[in-house]
């Protein structure tokens, strides 16, 4: 991913910002012993995994959910997928593996959200399909998706299946740097149950708001191919640690690279980190260095 992509992060302000919501959203898991957390990666391809398959691996996906114990679908951005494809996606993973689908850019970005109902119901009729494994989908809007076209965004979500966990990602900066506009959009996800995505990139601090409208927390990070990633991601082990204690119910971490290469191993370190701090023992992947 290059969206935030800069040449000197080590001159930015890196630290996150203090978390943003409402009483109601995080604590009500609050007696949950321990929040259900998933971290993978946005692709399982071999070309932008470069070293992380083993010599000989004939289905990627299949090896990628022995490692990591969910996947970020890009691909379903760029084109409708059948069922069918939904359902041999699904049968090559374990017990537990979940996906997170991205919505097609037909539905984001070509009709931005306008007249879009039948697309929803042939791309959910598709994604379904993936039955106990489907995560919760998500909604990537375009950078130029501005607050004026607020009303699309509120008849996209009345309009949207409520048994269907559903995530948005706002790119747009106006819809963060107007308090009131933030406080109807944050009003609006929360009385629907949607979650507020979070994308943590080097070039836009602007977009790293905090504001989590759900119990369940959508980070997107995406690194630097710098050393200040790793930096980043003790960052974040803290803040995890600090929502577990507060109560959060579900927490899906992806971890993006702008050479996705190093992805799995910030993957890896990110688990072990996790693992050590709060107690969590999920399975850190093999991988190894770039060379």
């Amino acid at each position: 991913m290059k969206f935030g992509k800069v040449s000197n992060p080590e001159t930015i302000d890196l630290t996150l910002p203090q978390d943003s919501f409402g009483p109601s959203v995080v604590f009500a898991g609050k007696n949950l012993q321990h929040p259900n957390i998933y971290v993978g990666c946005a692709k399982w391809n071999r070309a932008d995994l470069k070293n992380f398959y083993p010599r000989g691996t004939k289905d990627e996906l299949a090896y990628y959910s022995t490692q990591f114990n969910c996947i970020e679908l890009n691909a379903t951005f760029y084109r409708f997928f059948p069922p069918e494809q939904f359902e041999k996606w699904k049968e090559k993973t374990p017990g537990g593996f979940k996906f997170f689908p991205k919505i097609t850019q037909d539905i984001s970005h070509f009709k931005r959200l306008n007249n879009v109902e039948k697309l929803v119901e042939e791309y959910l009729h598709a994604a379904t399909r993936l039955e106990e494994k489907l995560g919760m989908v998500f909604l990537q809007l375009h950078n130029n998706f501005s607050p004026k076209d607020f009303e699309r965004v509120e008849r996209f979500i009345e309009g949207w299946p409520k048994g269907i966990p559903l995530a948005i990602e706002f790119r747009h900066t106006d819809w963060y740097n107007n308090p009131e506009i933030s406080a109807k959009l944050y009003k609006l996800l929360e009385g629907n149950n949607i979650s507020n995505i979070i994308v943590d990139t080097a070039g836009r601090r602007d977009l790293l708001h905090m504001h989590l409208t759900s119990p369940q927390a959508f980070v997107r990070y995406v690194g630097a191919n710098h050393p200040t990633d790793y930096m980043r991601l003790d960052d974040w082990v803290h803040r995890v640690k600090q929502w577990v204690a507060q109560g959060i119910e579900d927490i899906y971490f992806f971890v993006h690279q702008n050479m996705e290469v190093e992805s799995p191993l910030l993957s890896k370190y990110f688990i072990e980190k996790l693992n050590k701090e709060i107690g969590t023992d999920l399975k850190a992947p093999q991988v190894l260095p770039p060379k």
